[in-house]
């Protein structure tokens, strides 16, 4: 399923539109996750406007795909993903972490049609998805199963030990994604705890192991794509992402992991117009993206 120049736009629209949607749900919820939800934009709006088999209207449907998102934590970036492509309004995207919300700051699966799986413990979703794809091929399913996490949680022990039933199963219907953008919540992950090399870490536990640009919509679907292809092994994608992408200011800086707008680092923007400034950044990022294929 290749994907034309023209979805590529549409879908990096998408990812603008979202990466907006999350900063003004961060600023009304006054708490929440900013780095990752922004660097995961594209992958998300490649998922759910091009990827994904589903169905919105009915997101029960027995033979859509399912998405497991380890790494709750980035959940902002879900929920605005999943309310442009028609789940919910957008405007419930404004709930964010408020009492009785739908949109709890760290997925809720009985709260929230289409979401598969309550997450947030680092370290467990890689054994749900692996789990749930041997599940799906012991009942001759053919929807296929993705595993979303972070770097920082392969720090942890129990996904190393999904990884080997995943390689030992040969779960060619799974395919996990991991957010390699190299910062967790106090530091980089190379001086927190190195993991490099990672892709040959993988390989070792009979993995196919894809690398490529978090951000190049393009080579994303494709590595998808060759992830079908493949027999006799799960695969991972290790997609190299900017923390913070589309605002210039916070890029790459591990402080923006766990603050909000209005509550961040201010040697740079002062708190007060954190929130503000940012929203001005992404729409004058994407005023300047449209003009270039007009």
């Amino acid at each position: 399923m290749s994907v034309s120049d023209k979805e590529v736009e549409v879908i990096a629209e998408k990812a603008l539109q979202i990466r907006e949607t999350i900063i003004e749900m961060l600023v009304a919820a006054g708490s929440g996750h900013t780095a990752g939800p922004l660097g995961m934009a594209d992958i998300f709006a490649a998922f759910y406007f091009h990827i994904l088999k589903h169905d919105p209207k009915n997101p029960a449907w027995e033979e859509r795909d399912r998405m497991f998102l380890s790494n709750g934590h980035i959940t902002p970036v879900r929920y605005a993903a999943m309310a442009h492509a028609g789940y919910f309004p957008v405007e419930e995207c404004l709930t964010l972490r408020k009492f009785g919300t739908r949109l709890q700051g760290h997925p809720e699966r009985e709260r929230l049609p289409g979401v598969e799986t309550t997450s947030g413990p680092l370290g467990s979703g890689l054994g749900q998805a692996a789990g749930y794809a041997y599940g799906a091929r012991m009942d001759g399913k053919k929807f296929r199963v993705y595993g979303l996490m972070s770097d920082g949680e392969q720090d942890a022990g129990a996904t190393w030990e999904a990884a080997m039933f995943a390689g030992a199963n040969k779960l060619s219907n799974l395919t996990a994604v991991m957010d390699r953008n190299n910062i967790q919540i106090n530091g980089m992950t190379e001086n927190v705890m190195p993991l490099e090399n990672i892709a040959k870490k993988y390989e070792a536990f009979n993995w196919h192991v894809i690398e490529v640009d978090g951000h190049n919509i393009e080579a994303f679907c494709d590595a998808v794509d060759e992830a079908k292809a493949i027999y006799e092994k799960p695969t991972i994608i290790i997609a190299h992402t900017i923390p913070g992408k589309g605002i210039k200011e916070i890029e790459f800086d591990y402080r923006w992991h766990g603050a909000p707008p209005g509550k961040g680092p201010t040697d740079k923007i002062p708190a007060e117009k954190q929130g503000e400034y940012f929203l001005k950044e992404l729409r004058t990022l994407r005023g300047k993206i449209k003009s270039e294929h007009e």
